[in-house]
Order: C-alpha cells, then structure tokens, then sequence
C-alpha cells in the first residue's frame, strides 16, 4: 500500500502522542513500585473502564472475528460473548472482594488466602507460568495480528513490524507505568473505534458489495447472518451455543475473561480508588466489549466473504505475502487494502493503537507479577522501591523481546485462540468458589493448573501422535473440563486444609460471607473472635440476581444493533426496551444493596 504524507502524518501523530504520554508522566510512574503497577491506586472508574475495553480491543480481535465470521458465520461469536456471563460476575459479585482486599497483584491473593510453603510455591511459580510464559503466548498472538496487517497495508517483514512497533510500545510502556499505559488506551480507543467503524463503512460501498442491503442478500452471506446456529444442525447448536454458555464460560480461565475475576482486569480494579470506582470500571468495561464494539468488525467480516470468498482468492490478490500466515483471518487486513488515502492512515493508526494498548497492558501486567511474586518475594525481600521499579522495567523489555520472538512460530490467531482455552478449561470453578468455600487449598489450584495444562498438551501434540482417532475441540475442551474439574475436588478432600489463623485474616478483610464459610464462623465464634460486622447480610444472592440481568440487557443491546442493521427495525427496539427494563432493575437492586 502506498500511504500519502497525510496517511503518514497522522501514524506519527499517534505515536508522538503516545510517547509524550509516557515521557509526562513518567517520574510518578518512578516514584514508587504503587505508582508504577497501580497508579498510586487512585483511578477513576470511566478510565480504568475504557482502558480495559481497549486492551481487549487488540489488534488481533478483529482478525479473531473474522476468521470466526467467514467459518461459522455471525453466531460463531458465542465462542467469545459466553464470557460476557463471567464479566457479569466479576462486576457485581467479585469487582468488591478484589477491592477490599488491597493487594498489589492478584497472585498475592495466595498467600492472603492459603497457608504454608504451598501457597508460597503457588505464588511463585503463577508468577513465572502466568506473567512469563502463558502472558508471552498472548502477546505472540497479538503480534502476529499486527505482522499479518503490516504485511498487507505496510509491506513490512515479520522481523521489521515485530521490531518497530515492539520498540515504540515497550519504550513507552518502560516510563509510564500503569498510569502512562491507562491514560493512552484511552485515546488508543477513541482512535481504535473511529477506526473500525470506517473501516465497516468502505467495506460496504466495495464495488463488489455495493451498498448494506445488497451485503445482507448475497448469497455467499446469507447462511452466515444468523445471531444463533441452525437449530436443525445439533452439532453446531452444541459446539457454538450450549458448550459455550453451559460450560465454557464458568469453566475456563481466559486472560480478561478470568471466572471471579484476575489478571489485569483484578489490576484494573486493585487500581481503583474504591469499591464503587471497582465495580463502575468492570461494568462499563462488560457493556462496552460485548455491545458496542462487535458490529463493525462483523460488517467488514461478512463483506470480506464476497470480495475474498476463499483463501485461494486471498493468495491470489497478495501474492507477496507468505503462504505460511495465509488464514481466514488475513481477510480482515485485506480488506483494509481498500481504503481511501487518509482514511487509510487513520485506520493503520487505530489499528496500531489496537496492537500497543493490549501489548502495554500485558508488559505491565507480567512484570507486575515478576517484581511483586517473584523478585521481591523469592530474590530481594528487602527491595527499594527504585529497585522493584528498575527491576519492573528491565522486565518490560525482556517480555517484549520474547513476545516478538515467539510471534515469529505463529500462523493463525484461531488455533492460538483454542490452545489458550484448552489450557484454562476446567480451572474456572476453582476460581470461583475459592473465595466463598474454605475447604480450598493451594493443593487444589495446583492440582487444577497441572492438570489442565497436561491435557492441553497431550490433545495439542499427543493425541493423534500415539495413534488415536482424532476427536472434535468441544470432546476435548469437555475432556478437559471433567478431568481437571474432579482431580482438584479430589485433591482439596485428600490435602491438609488451609490453617485456621489463615482463614480467620482472610475472611475479616474480604467479608465474602455465604454458608461456604460457615465451620469458619462457628470456630472463630467458638474462639471468642468475631470475623464480621453484627446485622451484615450476605448480598451475593442479589448480586447473581444483577448478574442475570446484566447479561440480558447486554445481549439485547448487542442484538438490537444486529436486528436494526438488517432491516428488523421493531425487534431491534424491542431489544432495547428490554435493555432499558434490564438497567432499571439492576438500579432497582444496586439501591437496596447500599441501604442494607
């Protein structure tokens, strides 16, 4: 693509911009390793909710979308909006407990709620496993969405994309600390959405597509529109509809999608400056993902289907680009090919905006465990606060340096999409009930993370390799599922419990309440100690209640776009009086928990 010096000007724009960011803030960001990981703690909610929208807005998402749109159609998506019902429970369930514990990192939970070498092993070990290993995976991911839009609107090389935009990202992500990388995903997202939905508009007025109403009658879109899968194809209703919103969703640890909350979404709310600030960032982070963006990426997806309707097609229209990164997902940056002069820049810019802010948010996050769960925990308790800081940047750049290299391994987003859940399937429940049941261990999380991730490898590179017959992704996830989900139920049962002094600290400075905790409650009370405020009620069961109501009213929102985007006007606004019905009583209950 030839970009003109407008095009040009506006990618340098952003990227001064981002730096300038980085530069202006970055002495506070030194300050302290508070300052650096956690903005001092004093985020507000709309900030921290828009930067976590944007870190999910990565620049692989779109591609992610596409590829599942041109395989399986728009009801394909459930793979990823099942999650919504987790995002759900994070924000009126578990958005609190995060808060009110004030640790610096969530893997610091550990040792709040377990007791002993295991819990410190646990700790130790997550932080290497999640914010080296499984953390460098995702960025790999990512990077390769932006290798592939590179390779098609730049003509830039693997080597020179994951060096480029790795050196600008991790230069400003190394000054500006947590506060540096909020502050640009807000701008990254204003740029990112302006961006995709440009994008949606040219995809339509393609001479190929001619305008919206012929994209929706076109024959080789027409079996793709569905919001749910053809009920008449039980295999399909199963592996996109029922798997997804039956199992997957409460079962699967998925970074930003964690059952009970974590990673840098637990970050984000650990940053916040209260309970309430928590609990309003994850809400409009929730709303946002799963209601406003999906829409322009589904449009340029669908109409991708009539200008590239194969992969031969792709091929044959960037025949410079390697055979080897050639997928589905390729479509949704060769489509972008089309864009007129400046808006083309824009767009390059929003989509590099996408790359940086989930990039930055994963390098901050990661070396945030390195610093707090491992080095200064393991190697140096003793630490200055320039150390950890000094320590936390050093760590920065040794991810991104791994990150690029591992990308350069990748080919599809999809396959990598898949891995990731096969090695978090069956972790979620754990994640769940260990801040409500006090029979869970460190054994248990143990158990459960050993386990998942053996049957992830084996069903990845062993299966077929001894000889079986292959099965479906749903027979393994469900495989994995059961397996992890009972060797860790058996595991807590056949391990010593958490101690009691333990359990007593924890349960005073969370207060997660429910009969789970009850032999808890009665031994303190046997002791002569009391664990919780008189006449304080247990409020989970409204909080699931709002949950409930939370999804409903962001699935009605999301189908309502769908709806009004093909014509069906009525049931577009039906969906969002229901939306509005939703919102009114999640306010309903939201008032009669805060007088309670």
């Amino acid at each position: 693509m030839n970009l003109t010096g407008f095009d040009w000007s506006i990618i340098i724009a952003f990227f001064i911009l981002s730096l300038g960011i980085g530069l202006a803030v970055a002495r506070r960001a030194g300050s302290s390793s508070s300052e650096f990981f956690l903005s001092g703690r004093n985020m507000p909610w709309w900030l921290l909710g828009v930067s976590m929208v944007a870190t999910t807005f990565s620049a692989d998402t779109p591609n992610l979308v596409t590829d599942i749109v041109r395989q399986n159609g728009v009801a394909g998506n459930w793979v990823w909006w099942a999650f919504l019902l987790t995002g759900m429970l994070t924000v009126f369930v578990y958005a609190k407990l995060w808060r009110r514990s004030g640790a610096s990192t969530d893997l610091e939970f550990y040792e709040m709620r377990y007791s002993g070498k295991p819990a410190a092993f646990l700790r130790g070990f997550r932080a290497i496993y999640l914010g080296v290993i499984f953390n460098v995976l995702i960025m790999a991911t990512v990077t390769l969405a932006m290798i592939k839009i590179a390779s098609i609107l730049l003509g830039l090389t693997p080597v020179q994309t994951v060096v480029i935009g790795g050196a600008i990202t991790v230069t400003y992500s190394a000054l500006g600390g947590l506060r540096g990388v909020i502050i640009t995903d807000f701008f990254q997202f204003v740029i990112a959405m302006i961006g995709a939905i440009g994008a949606a508009v040219v995809a339509v007025q393609h001479p190929d597509v001619g305008n919206l109403s012929n994209l929706l009658t076109h024959e080789n879109v027409t079996g793709s529109l569905s919001l749910l899968p053809d009920f008449s194809d039980s295999e399909m209703v199963i592996s996109l509809l029922i798997i997804p919103l039956a199992v997957q969703w409460w079962s699967i640890w998925y970074p930003g999608a964690e059952p009970g909350g974590g990673g840098y979404v637990a970050q984000r709310m650990l940053s916040a400056k209260s309970e309430q600030h928590a609990i309003g960032a994850t809400f409009l982070f929730n709303v946002a993902h799963y209601a406003l963006r999906p829409w322009p990426w589904i449009i340029v997806a669908l109409a991708s289907m009539i200008v590239f309707p194969d992969l031969q097609s792709l091929k044959e229209a960037f025949p410079n680009v390697d055979d080897s990164i050639v997928g589905h997902d390729l479509a949704y940056p060769a489509m972008l090919s089309f864009l007129p002069q400046g808006l083309l820049g824009l767009v390059v810019a929003s989509l590099i905006a996408a790359y940086m802010s989930t990039i930055s948010t994963h390098l901050n996050w990661g070396a945030s465990y390195l610093v707090n769960d491992f080095y200064k925990r393991f190697m140096n308790p003793t630490a200055t606060e320039s150390q950890q800081v000094n320590f936390g940047r050093l760590s920065t750049v040794g991810l991104m340096i791994l990150a690029s290299l591992f990308a350069l391994a990748l080919s599809d987003a999809l396959g990598a999409f898949q891995i990731l859940l096969q090695i978090g399937a069956g972790t979620g429940l754990l994640f769940i009930l260990r801040w409500f049941w006090w029979r869970i261990n460190a054994f248990s999380e143990i158990t459960a993370m050993i386990v998942s991730f053996l049957i992830a490898l084996y069903f990845q590179f062993g299966h077929e390799n001894l000889g079986f017959t292959a099965i479906s992704s749903q027979t393994q996830f469900l495989t994995g599922v059961g397996l992890t989900t009972l060797s860790w139920i058996i595991a807590t049962y056949l391990t010593r419990a958490t101690a009691m002094d333990k359990l007593f600290s924890f349960y005073k400075l969370v207060q997660p309440g429910g009969p789970g905790w009850q032999k808890v409650l009665d031994q303190a009370s046997a002791s002569g100690e009391s664990l919780e405020p008189e006449g304080r009620k247990w409020d989970v069961p409204q909080g699931i209640i709002m949950m409930m109501l939370g999804s409903i009213g962001v699935y009605s929102a999301l189908f309502a776009t769908g709806s009004i985007l093909y014509g069906e006007t009525v049931q577009g606004l039906t969906l969002l009086l229901l939306t509005a019905a939703c919102g009114g009583g999640i306010a309903k209950l939201w008032q009669s928990m805060s007088t309670n």
